[in-house]
């Protein structure tokens, strides 16, 4: 008798993971409702009327090969000049082996002067008109930590007496529920404590953005626009390269920096020496002193989100 196996099962539901992101979108429609799907995809059917079919069909990042990778980011620095008349260099930098970053900021010393904003505007090439930055400054009432007290449009000579300055970026955190809530896992943390987004795998659903208790990351509603004169021309794919519209960005630490043994741009701006970035794993690291012998807090703690992110007073 002439045994015949059965033809191997179909998945009943889209596997992100390994297809292109026409099936993540397919996936979509198959877990949310049609019309909820379609309203939280708005901003991708717009991005997609600039997006060249090279771009819509790109691989997601962790699935690119060396080759694909390089045709990649050889068509993103050609776009670069074409669109913005600028000559630019994309690197792909890994975590260094051994490093988990970590950032605090000493609240007593810093003055709410935002030349970190300003710093951070300038080096991650974001829109010029909408003065876009990565970094709020907060300026809070003495005597307590709820952001919800503090306004980030002060006006005036600073510091004032009854007051304290916040800045809050991405807290690069341990449990980051922007993370978990993306559909199609355009959005991950990396080895050395980084969370990053792929910008041409991201369908702009803006769920993340809605995730972060922290308001820490932002979309991208048109085209950046930068003069070629002000583009920074040293890019990194997962960091600082211009980022299309439709898709939701954030701080990296400055890791197309700091993986290459600088400090954030942020931290270099700072004129009262308020921030201290560095690797926890190091044991001689001035972030590790900070940590082992100042009283330091985090944000909005009983959230569990376990942020990289610290603060303190003298």
């Amino acid at each position: 008798m002439t045994h015949t196996e059965d033809p191997p099962r179909q998945p009943s539901l889209p596997i992100v993971e390994n297809l292109s992101r026409r099936a993540a979108v397919k996936g979509g429609f198959a877990t949310l409702g049609a019309a909820a799907f379609v309203a939280a995809i708005s901003p991708l059917r717009h991005a997609a009327k600039n997006s060249s079919a090279a771009e819509f069909m790109q691989q997601h990042y962790k699935e690119l090969s060396p080759e694909g990778k390089a045709a990649v980011i050889a068509r993103l620095e050609s776009e670069a000049k074409e669109n913005y008349g600028a000559e630019v260099t994309i690197a792909d930098d890994r975590p260094i082996p051994g490093t988990k970053f970590v950032y605090a900021i000493n609240l007593s010393v810093c003055n709410g002067n935002g030349k970190c904003v300003e710093a951070c505007h300038k080096e991650n090439n974001h829109d010029r008109s909408t003065n876009q930055s990565y970094i709020r400054v907060i300026e809070m009432p003495k005597g307590t930590m709820d952001m919800e007290q503090g306004t980030t449009t002060y006006t005036g000579a600073v510091p004032k007496d009854d007051k304290f300055y916040l800045p809050v970026q991405c807290q690069q955190c341990d449990e980051p529920p922007c993370v978990d809530v993306c559909p199609v896992k355009a959005t991950w943390k990396e080895e050395d404590g980084i969370v990053v987004v792929d910008y041409n795998w991201c369908i702009g659903c803006r769920y993340c953005e809605a995730a972060c208790p922290y308001h820490a990351r932002r979309f991208n509603w048109k085209q950046p626009e930068v003069p070629a004169e002000q583009v920074n021309p040293d890019q990194s794919y997962l960091s600082n390269r211009i980022r299309p519209a439709g898709v939701v960005e954030k701080c990296t630490y400055c890791l197309h920096r700091t993986r290459r043994g600088k400090l954030p741009a942020c931290l270099e701006a700072c004129p009262t020496g308020a921030r201290v970035f560095g690797n926890i794993l190091d044991p001689q690291s001035s972030i590790r002193w900070i940590l082992e012998n100042k009283r330091v807090y985090i944000l909005k703690e009983e959230l569990g989100t376990k942020p990289a992110f610290f603060y303190y007073f003298d």
